[in-house]
């Protein structure tokens, strides 16, 4: 690919990222991109680092060293309000809906028009993304099950119209079935050209739904390729990702 192309089609480009909290290094030089409308698996083992990648990409911690490249703007050490409007849009590992609002007034307390210029996403569309949601819009977010507050807390950050969006472990303590079901929840979303990036320690889910996988341990990417390659390379799987 030429270089004018990749920066045609590239959404996000995080390179050479460090971050630590306070004293304590975690991040050692990630880098990895995201295409447009490509879904991204970021892989590792608990305290690998996943989850303060996302943060800082969102500006929920400020990166020592490193950019990050989103739509051709280094937004890295930007305000998380700032780099969610300019349309990066995260969904943290603990969802954080508001237990005490209905599924409906979640959805309107995310609601922001966004710069993507296509169709914007507004309840009655994303019910018929997650249509158990059109039945539980008058039930408040703490009478959910773990799989209804994961696609309400999706379906949130959707109304904020994001270009980007950063899943942080989706699957994690939902049963098989609902795994499943938010399997075909990101597909359709990848379908509606949306570009996604996921952390994940379960490979069946992230092989069904990415592009391509990176594996992140200790701080530092080890292998970077197609999930295709990843799931054919048992070495690489028993080296760092087999608990």
């Amino acid at each position: 690919m030429e270089p004018g192309e990749a920066e045609a089609t590239s959404m996000l480009e995080v390179m050479d990222l460090h971050a630590a909290y306070g004293p304590s290094q975690v991040l050692y030089g990630v880098s990895l991109r995201a295409a447009r409308g490509e879904v991204v698996a970021l892989l590792g083992r608990n305290g690998a680092g996943k989850s303060t990648t996302f943060k800082a990409i969102m500006g929920l911690l400020l990166p020592s060293a490193g950019r990050v490249i989103f739509r051709g703007e280094d937004v890295a050490g930007q305000p998380a309000h700032v780099i969610c409007r300019k349309g990066i849009g995260f969904v943290p590992e603990d969802r954080r809906i508001f237990p005490d609002l209905t599924v409906r007034e979640n959805l309107e307390v995310g609601r922001h028009p966004g710069e993507n210029g296509g169709t914007p996403w507004t309840p009655e569309r994303l019910f018929t993304l997650f249509p158990a949601l059109k039945d539980l819009q008058r039930r408040r977010g703490d009478s959910l099950s773990g799989g209804e507050q994961q696609m309400l807390a999706i379906a949130r950050t959707l109304m904020g119209n994001p270009l980007l969006l950063l899943l942080d472990e989706p699957s994690e303590g939902l049963a098989p079935l609902v795994v499943q079901r938010m399997a075909e929840h990101i597909l359709r979303l990848k379908d509606e050209g949306m570009t996604i990036l996921l952390s994940e320690q379960n490979l069946r889910f992230a092989s069904r739904v990415s592009d391509r996988a990176y594996i992140l341990e200790k701080g530092r990417i080890r292998f970077e390729g197609p999930t295709a390659d990843l799931t054919a390379t048992p070495e690489v799987l028993r080296r760092y990702l087999m608990v």
